[in-house]
């Protein structure tokens, strides 16, 4: 079942608990719902993991834990999904975020210099914020339903073939 697999990978409740940013969550962070494993709880923390990925705030984890908290989702699973967009991951993801925002809007997008600086960013920001929002807004949803709904239907389809097998080894015998 899936629910193996995610146990195999999924942290202790207790260091999430512990972690020191997530502590002024305090007593919220010992419902139980937001560490179990079901079909429902799961879909909900990809969608939740994954539009936080593509946010470009800092604490993308803390917005993971708030939202998973408030929609009862798997706090393990919504908060290491933010990993996603990692210090190595970010540039390409945020450009290709920018790059969407830009052809949402109409506007021709700019091109990268061979160098890039901040003296660069900071000059181009007032041209760039606007775009580069919209398009992690964008992209944000649009993986976050993705994979809520991939989830979903992977859970179904993983069940229904559990039940399939039992069938027939009940029928063999």
């Amino acid at each position: 079942m899936p629910r193996h697999l995610f146990k195999r990978y999924m942290p202790d409740p207790a260091s999430i608990r512990e972690h020191k940013s997530l502590r002024f969550l305090g007593r919220l962070l010992h419902d139980p719902n937001l560490w179990h494993l079901n079909r429902h709880s799961v879909a909900r923390a990809m969608g939740i993991g994954l539009f936080a990925a593509f946010m470009p705030i800092p604490l993308q984890m803390l917005l993971a834990a708030v939202l998973a908290i408030s929609l009862r989702a798997n706090m393990p699973i919504s908060v290491s999904l933010v990993w996603l967009t990692n210090p190595i991951t970010m540039p390409p993801v945020f450009y290709g975020t920018y790059k969407l925002g830009s052809w949402l809007m109409q506007i021709p997008s700019r091109q990268l210099p061979d160098e890039l600086t901040w003296e660069w960013i900071s000059g181009q920001l007032s041209t760039l914020w606007q775009p580069f929002l919209l398009g992690s807004l964008v992209a944000g949803l649009v993986f976050g339903a993705t994979g809520y709904c991939l989830t979903q239907l992977y859970w179904r389809w993983w069940v229904g073939r559990q039940w399939r097998l039992r069938k027939e080894k009940r029928r063999a015998r």
